[in-house]
């Protein structure tokens, strides 16, 4: 399969260390199967940044990795109270690892997704509230790689 991750400045060689803590399903380097949701990050991306430019990187990956015992992966289909509270777990991890998957597959939190977030941090909305508002949302893809066991099965194209 091919996956894509957008960006604003081109490189070679992932480095987990220089991926931002924090993030839905922790510090790791974050691709999707959508080639559209890449270039809207890269776009968002520079426009935060302001150096560089929108790229879109492609990664060939080989599925059958997902089925072997070489690599612990979670997967989340859809909308849960496990996602949810996976994904407040790792944001709110202070850039500590929570986990120790090597991939993580399931839904981006996207800002929409972040506001009922943190209603129910706040205590404002249950978590069956927090799940119901979510199911709402215009959810996309995202694996996430967070080990270099893991990287070693993206192949860039």
């Amino acid at each position: 399969m091919i996956l894509y991750h957008g960006t604003n400045v081109d490189f070679e060689e992932i480095q987990l260390s220089k991926c931002r803590p924090n993030k839905d399903f922790g510090q790791g380097f974050y691709l999707t199967d959508i080639f559209t949701q890449a270039q809207d990050m890269a776009e968002r991306r520079f426009a935060f940044e302001s150096i560089g430019a929108p790229i879109v990187l492609q990664y060939e990956f080989d599925e059958s990795s997902l089925l072997g015992e070489e690599l612990l992966i979670r997967r989340f289909e859809g909308v849960s109270n496990e996602w949810a509270e996976f994904i407040l777990q790792n944001r709110m991890s202070k850039g500590q690892r929570v986990h120790d998957y090597d991939i993580v597959i399931g839904s981006v939190a996207d800002d929409g997704v972040v506001l009922q977030l943190n209603l129910y941090m706040q205590r404002l909305i249950t978590m069956d509230m927090l799940v119901r508002e979510l199911t709402y949302h215009k959810l996309n893809n995202q694996y996430y790689f967070g080990t270099e066991r893991a990287i070693k099965y993206l192949h860039r194209l």
